[in-house]
């Protein structure tokens, strides 16, 4: 048993109103400088909707992630679908599947001078868009947030792939009125258990702390092939143009080795996000993730470890976890999110990474649904049935089970079940026979519901934000282990990750 500390996030979908706070902040911070215009560690996409870059989702275009191949023994071996050991140095020159500015968008800003430098005229000077990258005049044609708000479009919306799984009456009742059928998706680097950015990348830069499993770019080492952009399916790295390096979510690690949360958690105005630590077996990670795609959720949480276990807990010791990771361990609120409540769910886990970022999918109102232009009640019930949702179980599941439907339900189900029990406490309209019913169904007890009413819109930033400050005295290497080097026994290493004796 291999058990690491892992920083962990959630994102509670039903509770983000989509103003990009967390983006600006973060933008303010940590991307305002030559070359990284267009970036955006933190987005905010509307969905359904195309997305940034545009339709990163689509891995037969963009071949991110991995794909399981059997080795010609009977056992099954994980592989970058962006490159194997034939084509890796070709594609250092050239890859077609590297996404370009055009699948991002082209920065710009105005020329805001000649509001002012202007000869006096009859008419408003006006300040015209230039390039950030030439300073050439420019016509915007898109930008990071251009279907914002859009979901119920056909221009944006009815191209998302996660559209593919639904009948023509499932999309036809997405689409039905726009102002209610979408939803917000905050969306940063997974910092995942099993990253492909890292194993793709040539120069050894990209590398997971072992201390905290945050993933990080070593500008020392990058030479800017960018195989780690091509690699990463979730299209969070970025190249920086000005300075030839490859950039991403850092996790603000500054600010949580101090023990503050990162800046767009702090700045959060919906409260919707949720820092904690999961304990998991390095072990378990490679093979939990060549399991069919309807296992994959079950086999990530069947790698993370109980943090109340003695054996899990002798075995974080072992590999210098300390006593206060484990304790934030045992109170994390993704622990109970993830593991506990079975609530919160990844994000397209059939890219195999193993993401460490999970979402509580969005229970939207479902009161009722247009017919010959006439809105109509469904039901005199504060919700309708779940077959009843405007977005539909399956594009949910797309998104975040791997198209397993029943995990969403199962999720949804406890939801719903929460928001009835505390309506029928609060209002006592409810027949207290049909709540006990809805409980039974969602396989949730009167605590547990209370529990999830008090996490979800009661809880302080320190129950929110649950970790010590990170002690980099303590760091140790990911990949370093006593049988690798038999000097340092997996603490102290000089070199990042570490290659070997």
């Amino acid at each position: 048993m291999d058990v690491r500390a892992q920083v962990s996030m959630v994102f509670h979908l039903d509770k983000c109103i989509g103003c990009h706070t967390c983006s600006i902040a973060c933008k303010n911070i940590w991307t305002d400088r030559q070359g990284t215009e267009y970036m955006w560690w933190n987005n905010v996409e509307t969905k359904p909707g195309t997305g940034f870059p545009v339709l990163w989702e689509d891995q037969k275009h963009y071949k991110g992630g991995w794909k399981v191949n059997g080795n010609g023994n009977g056992k099954k071996d994980l592989e970058l679908l962006s490159q194997n050991k034939w084509d890796a140095f070709i594609k250092l020159f050239y890859n077609p599947n590297q996404p370009g500015l055009e699948d991002y968008y082209e920065p710009w800003t105005y020329k805001y001078q000649d509001l002012f430098d202007s000869p006096a005229g009859n008419d408003q000077p006006t300040a015209i868009p230039v390039s950030q990258i030439t300073g050439e005049p420019m016509d915007i044609q898109a930008g990071p947030n251009w279907d914002d708000d859009l979901s119920g479009s056909n221009q944006y919306a009815a191209n998302d792939i996660n559209l593919d799984a639904l009948s023509d009456e499932e999309r036809a009742q997405l689409f039905e009125i726009e102002q209610i059928s979408m939803f917000y998706l905050p969306r940063m680097c997974n910092h995942c258990a099993n990253p492909s950015c890292v194993a793709s990348c040539p120069s050894g830069a990209l590398y997971k702390r072992g201390e905290d499993g945050i993933v990080l770019i070593n500008q020392d080492l990058c030479r800017g092939w960018r195989a780690c952009v091509a690699a990463c399916p979730y299209k969070k790295i970025y190249y920086n143009w000005k300075t030839g390096k490859s950039e991403k979510c850092i996790l603000c690690y500054p600010r949580l080795e101090t023990g503050q949360p990162p800046a767009c958690f702090q700045s959060c105005v919906g409260r919707i996000r949720y820092l904690g630590v999961l304990l998991y077996d390095a072990e378990r990670v490679a093979d939990a993730m060549k399991v069919p795609d309807e296992a994959l959720v079950e086999a990530q949480r069947g790698a993370i470890c109980n943090p109340f276990d003695e054996k899990v807990i002798a075995a974080a010791k072992k590999n210098g976890v300390s006593d206060e990771f484990i304790f934030a361990a045992q109170k994390s609120p993704v622990w109970k999110y993830v593991m506990e409540w079975k609530l919160a769910l990844p994000l397209h886990i059939e890219y195999r990474t193993m993401p460490m970022l999970f979402y509580v999918p969005p229970l939207l109102p479902v009161m009722g649904k247009s017919e010959n232009g006439k809105y109509e009640h469904l039901s005199e019930n504060f919700f309708s049935g779940l077959e009843n949702a405007r977005v539909p179980v399956k594009y949910l599941a797309k998104l975040f089970s791997a198209g397993n439907v029943e995990l969403i339900e199962a999720s949804l189900k406890k939801i719903m079940a929460v928001r009835h029990y505390k309506r029928s406490l609060e209002l006592g309209d409810f027949d207290i026979k049909l709540v006990n019913k809805i409980m039974r169904e969602a396989d949730l007890s009167p605590t547990q519901a209370e529990e999830i009413y008090s996490l979800t819109t009661l809880a302080t930033p320190y129950e929110r934000f649950v970790l010590p400050p990170i002690q980099r005295e303590e760091a140790m290497s990911p990949t370093c282990s006593p049988e690798v080097c038999k000097g340092c026994e997996g603490f102290g290493c000089d070199e990042v990750p570490h290659r070997g004796p």
